[in-house]
């Protein structure tokens, strides 16, 4: 279980604060006004920001003391995390070892990924020859090699179009099934919301809500909620 246990992240005037808890295999929508501290909780969560309150808990365990690298986390962002010097197999290499000395076996599974996302035989291009679908492809590839227990999920595929990002909410849901991972992604599409299916956090006002199955909370969202989508 991933604890945020009266978590607090402040910084000059901005505040932001989180008090709940969500399950391994829980998909989580994160939505709410820019600025409002989506990017922030993400950040927190893989320790790439310290709380100056409360605590991240995984399985009960503080997550303060262990560095990113070591935290039960793989975060994907807008950009994908993709190195461009390296090729597309490296990258995914990096999800099984950092030094890239993979074993035959290891070399094997990089392959099985590649092709379980639809990406067989584009190994050896370089980030810069794929598409945005490619791309983003490939980080999740690389996740599902990884198969960390928290799938984070910064806006990866906001630059996509409508038709193309669907198809990849429908991959993220197939890699969070495969891995059993725990997905929290931040979006500003309640459409986005809906199609990964689960819950959503409403981030506003300073606080990241607890989450509410999606089509509750948008059937009848708070004063805030409606604030942002532009409700009357």
């Amino acid at each position: 279980m991933l604890q945020l246990d009266h978590l607090t992240h402040a910084q000059g005037d901005f505040r932001l604060t989180a008090d709940w808890s969500a399950n391994p295999g829980d998909r989580i929508a994160v939505i709410g006004p820019s600025g409002a501290g989506k990017s922030t909780l993400l950040a927190v969560i893989a320790g790439f920001l310290a709380p100056t309150g409360g605590a991240v808990r995984w399985k009960g365990h503080d997550l303060g003391p262990v560095a990113p690298g070591q935290r039960p986390v793989t975060i994907l962002f807008q950009d994908q995390n993709l190195f461009p010097h390296l090729t597309v197999a490296q990258n995914l290499g990096l999800g099984l070892r950092p030094d890239l000395r993979l074993s035959p076996a290891e070399q094997a599974r990089v392959e099985e990924a590649l092709a379980r996302v639809g990406l067989a035989g584009l190994g050896q291009r370089k980030p810069a020859q794929l598409s945005g679908g490619q791309a983003g492809r490939a980080a999740l590839a690389r996740a599902l090699l990884r198969a960390r227990p928290v799938l984070l999920l910064d806006e990866p595929f906001a630059a996509l179009g409508p038709a193309l990002r669907a198809e990849m909410l429908a991959l993220v849901r197939e890699v969070a099934d495969q891995t059993g991972a725990l997905v929290l992604m931040v979006t500003h599409d309640p459409e986005d919301a809906r199609a990964l299916g689960g819950e959503t956090v409403f981030v506003g006002d300073g606080r990241a809500n607890p989450p509410v199955e999606t089509g509750t909370l948008l059937a009848n969202p708070p004063q805030a909620l409606q604030d942002y989508l532009g409700r009357k």
